[in-house]
């Protein structure tokens, strides 16, 4: 068990705390940490792509337990050698995101710092949530897109390499409107941000359930993290239904294991900044 895992497990006797978000009274709360020399490095991306990633892993979470985006609140730790025009450009990239996805900015708190730490909490609406757990024994796993480029993008940033500015390490793209019309059709959910591998460990261990892969994963598809493609379930006899939806919605399906008794752990570390 790794340290972040430890401690959430000090709060664990909570049943809300499990998921991407926490589902109280109508609402889903999310709120994820982009912090510097932890997340990224600045000289990686601008600062309107920094305070966009931000924002929009966020808003990913609350996508993928069908809900909607509703508000957020902003905390920005910001470098005393920042200029106005600086914090235009932080500020441009929250907005951005913001009216993408008819989200309302309501407040936050900012202090001064070494370097730049964003914390985003994203307020959410939802009526019918869809958690990690509630998977069954012989429903499909499918996950959405192309997994592996983040890993490729991220390893050429560390040798000092340019990437594609519409890479989806800079820029992750969410598919809410294809998900939002599959909702009523799966069983569980989550995006892919720690890696394929990964996630399927969590879902595994909510589910008590293991999976039979139709064929091998490679390594670099499996551990490539901050890729925010949509992992989820489902009844095998709602997968033309949802093929008709992807096909609508332009989105890749990429159905590779089936739940089975048994459990499933990977030896494979995550690989995201």
């Amino acid at each position: 068990m790794n340290k972040e895992e430890y401690f959430i497990k000090q709060f664990s006797s909570n049943k809300i705390i499990g998921d991407d978000g926490a589902v109280v009274d109508g609402f889903v709360y999310s709120m994820d940490a982009f912090f510097e020399n932890v997340h990224f490095k600045k000289e990686w991306m601008s600062l309107k792509q920094i305070a966009y990633k931000a924002m929009i892993v966020n808003i990913s979470d609350a996508i993928v337990m069908n809900a909607i985006p509703k508000y957020a609140l902003l905390s920005v730790a910001i470098p005393k050698s920042y200029t106005n025009e600086n914090l235009k450009e932080l500020a441009k990239g929250f907005k951005k995101a913001a009216r993408e996805f008819g989200i309302e900015i309501i407040g936050g708190d900012t202090i001064s710092n070494e370097k730049l730490d964003i914390s985003v909490t994203i307020v959410s609406k939802v009526s019918n949530p869809i958690y990690r757990k509630g998977m069954n024994k012989g429903d499909i796993l499918c996950y959405t897109g192309t997994l592996g480029l983040c890993k490729i993008d991220l390893e050429r940033l560390f040798k000092n390499k340019e990437i594609s500015k519409k890479s989806k390490f800079i820029k992750p793209v969410l598919n809410a409107d294809f998900f939002y019309e599959i909702a009523p059709l799966i069983t569980t959910s989550m995006d892919i941000s720690d890696g394929l591998f990964f996630e399927l460990e969590r879902l595994s261990k909510a589910n008590k359930l293991g999976f039979e892969f139709f064929h091998k994963i490679d390594e670099d598809i499996g551990t490539s993290g901050e890729e925010y493609e949509i992992l989820f379930s489902f009844n095998e006899k709602n997968f033309e239904k949802i093929k008709k939806i992807a096909l609508k919605h332009k989105v890749k399906l990429n159905p590779f294991a089936k739940a089975v008794k048994g459990e499933y752990t990977t030896n494979f570390k995550n690989h995201h900044f």
